[in-house]
């Protein structure tokens, strides 16, 4: 809002070109001693009467109280719901450059919450195109944007952020950020279903990967419980996508297959390419999990496929670890190691989980074929880009290959120091994140032979 002064001006101006006196401006609310005392700057209008006025005049709150016209900031929300549209539907870079554009207009018009969208969808943007740094820049910016407003309104750049430091592979700050957002929500008493299920389902797999398993499930439980009540499409199936790994990490295939092809129909239903080529990812390594080889290859590749074409190059790598475990497991070792070692070529600093995870599937193939120098030097390599991410069940699995390795070729003690090593890997309870532990949290099967789920229980 403008200063009282500059108001009273406006408000003066615009009732002598509608010709109306201050006593007819004023009927029925107010008295016409008020509206002078308005026009000469001498009080600050409340909203209420801003609004009433405003309505007089035949103009809105908006033009009143800033002096820009409501066409305006009407326009530059149409425009940044069509630039949530291509990021939706198109590349990331067309999507940022919207943005970008849209953010300097809401910043020349002094317009926060526009400003604020405009953060987030530059965000995702980054997200999407592997730019953690920039990601986390443009989300903290957004909370900024929102300080002053309810923690409901500022879910999406916490989640945002969040999701940014997973990528980076610091799950325990993760959970940090989603556990104290969660917190807060309950301690104000602002029970918004959408927040709490965008927060619940965020941080699902954080928890997974730090092998939290029944703090996965039992966020998947609220959020399962409150998707009745989400208005959001695109929310309800994200939510689904999550929460099949918890199914997953309990051998409830059947379900969590079921889990995403719902979340699969909503995505392709509204366009959101992205969100289902991560459907297609994970049905594929559900099918891996299950023995069903061929097909899961058919779904990688898809989602391989879909993302790569958005040049989505950090989530394109994440599902080419995946694909290679599943050429690996089919014989075609040569094809696996060539996708491995392709990803390694492109760094780690944007994906030191998953180029853990390349490094661990070229140890395995280096065991098979007998090159036991060549496996250890993998297995090293995995564990030093593992340690400070804080994907405990990954690290435990590292540490029991790289020590039966040693036991096979007699370093004993060497093997016993990494037996040890695994063990300190293992997540306790209550102990994953600064927040307690659920109170109403079961205990998962372990699925075996599954490199996200196995050796994870709390």
């Amino acid at each position: 809002m403008d200063e009282p002064g500059e108001i009273g001006r406006r408000v003066q101006r615009m009732r002598v070109e509608r010709g109306l006196t201050q006593k007819q401006l004023a009927h029925p609310s107010y008295t016409s001693a008020y509206v002078s005392t308005l026009e000469s700057g001498k009080v600050r209008p409340s909203e209420t009467a801003l609004r009433f006025l405003a309505a007089r005049l035949g103009t809105s709150y908006e033009e009143l109280a800033t002096g820009r016209p409501a066409h305006l900031a009407t326009e530059l929300r149409l425009a940044l719901t069509d630039a949530q549209r291509t990021l939706a539907t198109g590349a990331a870079e067309e999507a940022a450059s919207h943005y970008r554009r849209l953010l300097a207009e809401a910043e020349e018009l002094g317009l926060v919450p526009e400003q604020a969208q405009a953060r987030l969808g530059l965000g995702e943007c980054a997200l999407e195109a592997g730019e953690l740094p920039d990601a986390i820049g443009h989300f903290e910016e957004a909370e900024r944007l929102l300080a002053d407003e309810p923690l409901t309104r500022r879910a999406r750049p916490v989640r945002g952020r969040a999701v940014a430091h997973l990528l980076a592979g610091e799950l325990r700050y993760a959970c940090y950020l989603l556990e104290s957002a969660i917190d807060e929500l309950g301690a104000s008493g602002l029970a918004d279903p959408d927040a709490l299920v965008l927060l619940h389902a965020a941080v699902i797999g954080p928890y997974m990967d730090m092998g939290a398993h029944a703090r996965a499930a039992h966020s998947a439980e609220l959020a399962l419980a409150l998707a009745p009540q989400v208005s959001d499409p695109a929310l309800v199936a994200g939510m689904h996508r999550q929460v099949a790994r918890t199914f997953l990490a309990e051998g409830r295939m059947a379900d969590a297959d079921a889990s995403l092809a719902k979340a699969q129909a909503i995505y392709a239903h509204l366009q959101l390419s992205t969100d289902l080529a991560h459907c297609h990812w994970m049905r594929g390594y559900v099918l891996a999990q299950n023995g069903e080889l061929g097909s899961a290859e058919r779904e990688l590749r898809t989602a391989r496929d879909m993302l790569s074409a958005r040049r989505a190059g950090l989530y394109t790598a994440q599902v080419e670890v995946e694909l290679a475990d599943v050429l690996r497991r089919l014989g075609r070792q040569e094809e696996a190691a060539g996708l491995l070692a392709a990803l390694l070529e492109l760094g780690t600093s944007h994906g030191a989980v998953h180029a853990g995870g390349a490094h661990r599937l070229l140890g395995l193939m280096a065991e098979e074929r007998g090159e036991t120098d060549s496996a250890e030097e993998h297995y090293v390599q995995a564990l030093a880009l593992l340690e400070r991410s804080g994907a405990r069940g990954d690290l435990a699995d590292l540490c029991r290959l790289l020590g039966d390795l040693l036991r096979r070729t007699g370093r004993v003690e060497a093997a016993m120091d990494a037996y040890r090593t695994g063990l300190g890997h293992r997540a306790a309870p209550g102990t994953t994140t600064l927040g307690p532990a659920p109170a109403a949290a079961f205990r998962p099967a372990r699925v075996s032979g599954s490199r996200w789920a196995a050796d994870r229980e709390e």
